[in-house]
């Protein structure tokens, strides 16, 4: 096949006959970007190679060369079109005439011509349609006899046989639709009419963009088909060349299989490490690897080791087999406290360092020891230090008795200050052994943990070498099973989404493995890449801040003064009931909000009346203290 136009070869391709593999003859290189404008590609070399999956149209120029205008049509456009000559041009009269003769046509015809004839100082219009009648000798001269229609007279012509041009016998059809129209090929390069349109006469020019996959290039390359560009079709030569099309690990695993995959590695993203697994040094260019699938499950739990210097930071897979148990959770202030109650699971502390109290800022504010035990029941507001309130926890200070013969006579109240840095160790009977999966769904995260038991399936387990382990959260992402071809047994986890390697199909090797090796289910993370993952995740699961409080008017506002040792209960921060939690079962007969309330009546504090100010007096304090001002100068 000759070089053509890549305009030529398109609207000439039969739809029907994809895809279809071109050569470029001559390259083009747009100086406006290297790579690509508006998504579109705009540079291409001699000698590529493109295969041409899908044509799309995606406009049609409308051009009247009698006006010299253009006009753009969509797609779906709703006119309907209709040829206004023949598929055959003739370059004199006599051939016209020729040919209709043979023909057997009788006379009168219509023809047109595409350029105008000038006759004894009258002009024909270019695609105005003449009326042959007959042929007769004028003047000595053989000549065609036509009539001119104008909107107002006729005009008899006489044109001699010799006239060159390009001629066309006028031959209106069948009216197609503009898909109809651009995909005939007998109506290309000829004059249409289209009565929605105000031309008599137009000519349709498609412009389409094209689909092609082309040697290493990761997506759909898109070519518009008005790049000037000369191609060849080499399909048939062409059937033994393979096309490379690189992925990312994120649409491997959109794709959902079929797995495994053999793949090799083309590029490894740059950036910090994020695994400090063995494994993690072995992704690099060139690498084969086996991909099995999604994991499952797909959630993970974010862990730091405890009882050494510097922390070691984890991920542990859903599928971890260990076995752990519980360990008591260490607080270092009351707001911590705080932070860990929640609803419906009852929070008891020991206190391991000695407190006292601020008596001058508040009575209530209470003394601790080492050993103290304490049951965590809220926050609440105190009347402190000139009248200010502050925050405060409350707290029942817990005898050393059995729970059933204490009375409410022993049931003393404590007030710790939020900010109060003190230290306390969660008091817990619990030597149960949980597997990860029990253990999460019993328990709302964080939470402190020893692992009794490794992961058989997993000897390299480093948990239980470790004398604690906090367990910060659970998060839900999908994995993708990965195993090396060089090392079959080092089977791991990769994240697409943190490291999307750029991959490409590899040829099948003889051994390929049906199932997966055991799996490491406990990566390590570095450390800037496990505080990013635990600042991702907070953002993520952070609500939206709320809308501002309604302005209102002085007079509308009030101030609450409670009796110095008064309390007014809040809520306690962040107690939203979860739908995991099991419901608890209270050893006491008593509610902890009926002892929380009987503090109050068994100290005899109740909240005063609200006093309320006058407004007006608070509007014009500043001219009193203006007027103090002005006496002591």
């Amino acid at each position: 096949m000759e070089p053509l136009p890549l305009k030529d070869f398109v609207r000439a391709l039969d739809p029907a006959s994809l895809p279809r593999v071109l050569r470029v003859c001559s390259g083009v290189y747009f100086q406006g970007s290297i790579y690509e404008i508006s998504g579109n590609e705009c540079c291409l070399s001699t000698g590529d190679l493109i295969k041409v999956t899908q044509v799309c149209l995606q406009k049609v120029i409308c051009e009247n060369l009698k006006m010299n205008e253009i006009m753009e049509l969509s797609p779906n456009f709703q006119g309907h079109f209709s040829p206004l000559t023949s598929s055959q041009s003739y370059g004199t009269i006599e051939e016209l005439i020729t040919a209709v003769t043979q023909s057997s046509k009788p006379l009168p015809i219509f023809f047109m011509s595409t350029y105008s004839i000038t006759i004894k100082s009258r002009v024909v219009p270019e695609d105005q349609p003449l009326l042959l009648e007959a042929v007769e000798m004028h003047l000595g001269t053989c000549c065609a006899r036509c009539v001119l229609s104008t909107d107002t007279q006729q005009v008899a012509l006489r044109l001699p046989l010799s006239q060159k041009g390009l001629f066309w016998i006028w031959e209106p059809g069948i009216p197609r639709t503009l898909l109809q129209a651009v995909q005939d090929p007998a109506l290309r390069d000829r004059p249409v009419t289209c009565p929605t349109l105000p031309w008599s006469s137009l000519f349709l020019k498609p412009q389409y963009e094209i689909h092609a996959i082309m040697q290493m290039r990761r997506t759909i390359v898109k070519i518009p088909s008005t790049l000037e560009v000369d191609v060849e079709d080499v399909t048939a030569s062409s059937q033994h060349i393979h096309f490379i099309q690189p992925l990312l690990l994120s649409e491997v695993l959109a794709r959902r299989g079929p797995f495994p995959l053999p793949m090799e590695i083309l590029e490894v993203p740059e950036g910090p490490r994020i695994f400090l697994s063995p494994w993690a040094g072995c992704l690099r260019q060139g690498q084969r690897l086996w991909i099995y699938g999604q994991a499952s499950p797909p959630w993970r739990v974010l862990a730091s080791s405890k009882g050494r210097k510097m922390p070691r930071h984890f991920i542990i897979s859903g599928a971890y087999q260990g076995k752990l148990r519980r360990r008591p959770r260490e607080f270092s202030t009351a707001y911590d406290l705080l932070s860990a109650l929640k609803p419906g699971q009852p929070l008891r502390v020991v206190a391991t360092k000695d407190y006292e109290g601020d008596e001058e800022e508040n009575p209530e504010l209470t003394s601790l020891a080492v050993g103290d035990r304490l049951e965590v029941f809220g926050s609440g507001q105190a009347c402190g230090a000139q009248g200010k309130d502050i925050d405060v926890l409350v707290c029942q200070r817990l005898s050393d008795r059995a729970e059933e013969e204490e009375s409410e006579e022993d049931q003393e109240r404590i007030l710790l200050p939020v900010n109060f840095p003190g230290s306390f160790v969660e008091e817990m009977n619990d030597g149960r052994r949980y597997s990860l999966a029990d253990l999460t769904d019993q328990f709302s995260l964080p939470c402190e943990v020893k692992v009794v038991a490794k992961d058989t399936s997993y000897p390299a387990d480093p948990l239980a070498s470790f004398l604690g382990l906090r367990l910060e959260e659970k998060i839900t992402e999908p994995f993708l099973v990965v195993s090396l071809d060089s090392e079959p047994r080092m089977c791991f986890e990769i994240p697409p989404r943190w490291l999307d390697l750029t991959v490409v199909e590899a040829e099948e090797q003889p051994g390929q493995p049906a199932e997966p090796p055991p799996l490491a289910a406990v990566e390590e993370l570095t450390e800037a890449f496990y505080y990013q993952l635990r600042k991702l995740s907070a953002c993520e699961s952070q609500p939206p801040p709320p809308r501002p409080p309604k302005r209102q008017s002085p007079s509308g506002q009030k101030r609450q003064n409670i009796k110095k040792g008064g309390i007014k209960s809040t809520p306690v921060l962040g107690l939203e009931q979860h739908p995991l939690l099991p419901k608890p079962k209270m050893k006491t007969s008593k509610d902890s909000s009926n002892v929380y309330s009987m503090f109050l009546a068994h100290k005899n504090l109740t909240p005063t009346k609200p006093v309320t100010r006058d407004s007006d007096k608070e509007d014009h304090e500043y001219e009193e203290i203006r007027e103090r001002l002005q006496k002591t100068i």
